[in-house]
């Protein structure tokens, strides 16, 4: 579990990111979104005992983040693919995997094993002898990510994983990351790709120098839109604006052509009401629907700004 409690980075009269207070639970994936310059790869590098905070502090398990010793063996717990691959492009792939794994001290065996299944899982292992430097972004993009995993740490930071990748590596980049969850890896992912972090995440946090919600995008975009349903029917008597409003807790939002949109509370449980009370009044329904909110209407909502590239 990763638990921050206050945590801040001050650079002088600049305040990256302040009093951020999250619990991250064991096996989730956690997505960072904000603006550019919000704080979000400030705070993921202070997770990963790179930056030291100005004030607050984060616990990985029952490490401390502030504490030197527990850095140690804090860095030896997670995995961490930075914005730059930072690869040695002479070197191949599995050239490049097997020498950061001995910084690990992973031994020999276990080394040849990971590297050869991580690069499968990657559609990386024929290439393998190649130098990374030929590469394209997106395969030295695999690369550092299978460079994060080449420890096999309970904790894995993502700082854009699929930012340099076309569709296709994305989503099986996006695949691997869900397949590690049900391995009970923990991943943080800092991104833009607003429509990513809801397919893949539990929980997201949306910060802009501080934290302003947190939750999962689901809930998140329920509890800050009401809940509008569009309702197409064959025709509109001249009453029925005034007449519909009668219904308890739906309210008409707007008229376009024959279809009504209504704000209710919980369609499951007022679309039947409201069903039966058109039927009463002679009027056939002939299309009924739920408008879906998506996060990027709660980040633009929240935040006030597009996402940034």
């Amino acid at each position: 579990m990763i638990t921050c409690t206050g945590l801040s980075k001050h650079f002088g009269s600049i305040h990256a990111i302040d009093d951020f207070t999250v619990d991250i639970p064991t096996g989730q994936i956690f997505g960072l979104l904000g603006p550019n310059g919000a704080g979000k790869t400030t705070t993921m590098r202070m997770l990963c005992c790179l930056l030291r905070p100005t004030k607050g502090t984060a616990h990985i398990d029952s490490y401390d983040i502030t504490k030197l010793a527990d850095a140690h063996k804090i860095r030896g717990m997670i995995g961490f693919l930075p914005e730059v691959p930072g690869l040695y492009e002479t070197l191949g792939a599995y050239q490049n995997l097997d020498y950061y794994a001995q910084f690990y001290n992973v031994p020999k065996p276990q080394r040849q094993e990971s590297i050869k299944k991580t690069l499968d899982d990657l559609d990386l292992w024929n290439r393998r002898s190649e130098p990374v430097g030929g590469f394209s972004k997106g395969m030295k993009q695999k690369i550092a990510i299978a460079r994060a995993l080449i420890h096999d740490p309970p904790y894995l930071f993502l700082d854009e994983p699929t930012a340099s990748l076309d569709p296709q590596a994305a989503k099986l980049v996006r695949d691997y990351i869900l397949d590690l969850k049900t391995q009970g890896t923990t991943i943080l992912i800092n991104t833009h790709n607003l429509t990513e972090a809801e397919r893949i995440c539990d929980q997201v946090a949306l910060i802009k120098n501080t934290l302003i919600k947190v939750g999962n995008p689901k809930h998140l975009e329920h509890s800050i839109f009401a809940r509008t349903i569009a309702v197409t029917v064959d025709h509109i008597p001249p009453t029925l604006p005034q007449t519909i409003t009668s219904l308890p807790g739906v309210t008409l939002n707007k008229i376009q052509d024959t279809t009504l949109y209504l704000s209710v509370k919980n369609p499951s449980d007022d679309n039947p009401r409201i069903i039966d009370w058109l039927s009463s009044q002679g009027i056939k329904i002939t299309f009924i629907t739920e408008e879906e909110h998506t996060l990027e209407d709660v980040y633009l909502k929240l935040l006030g700004t597009p996402q940034g590239g």
